[in-house]
């Protein structure tokens, strides 16, 4: 097709020549036939012992540790704290459980009631209280009503003066009522008043 000829046709005709010119050229290099193999092989090795894996990583090298700090001061702390806590609070709950008890209510009423104890300590006695129980009276000894023996002293406060009182009472058979032992007010200035009282049923 010579060159005027291309020039009189439009601009769509030709790019629609030229499109299909392209395509013949590259569907004949496609049909090709294929290169025939090289005529000299290369080289094949060959090795006598089996592979071995390599690294993925280069492996961390040891380094040295901190030295190992002794925890055994800080446990024998804890310790001590802890059994020192256990054993304030098994002493609280056995002092609540005798100034919680019948018998200390019992008590508290007859020397009250006793003119003795009144002239000695004054009116409105009442248990004295101990700062560490927040206002509550501590109360020594033990009260074990279903072995039948009480024995409890503790203290007590009026307007007068203070004084410390003692009751011991026991009972000898199961049934029976308790029998007094001892039921005394001790004064601070050492002044005794014995307290008569019936037998605890």
């Amino acid at each position: 097709m010579s060159t005027s000829r291309l020039c009189s046709l439009s601009s769509r005709s030709q790019s629609r020549i030229l499109h299909q010119t392209l395509r013949t050229r590259n569907y004949a290099t496609y049909t090709e036939l294929p290169r025939p193999p090289p005529s000299k092989l290369p080289e094949s090795v060959t090795y006598s012992g089996t592979s071995k894996p390599r690294e993925y990583y280069t492996r961390p090298q040891p380094r040295e540790l901190p030295p190992l700090q002794r925890r055994w001061p800080a446990i024998l702390a804890l310790s001590v704290f802890g059994c020192a806590a256990w054993v304030a609070f098994y002493a609280y709950a056995q002092n609540q459980e005798r100034f919680s008890s019948s018998v200390f209510k019992q008590v508290m009423t007859t020397v009250r009631d006793n003119a003795e104890a009144q002239e000695l300590l004054g009116e409105a006695i009442r248990p004295e209280p101990s700062w560490f129980l927040n206002g509550d009276p501590w109360v020594n000894g033990s009260n074990r009503m279903l072995q039948g023996n009480v024995d409890l002293s503790f203290r007590l406060k009026g307007h007068k003066g203070s004084g410390t009182l003692y009751f011991t009472s026991i009972r000898k058979a199961k049934g029976e009522p308790f029998t007094i032992l001892r039921f005394r007010v001790i004064g601070d200035n050492g002044q005794v008043v014995n307290i008569p009282g019936s037998s605890f049923s």
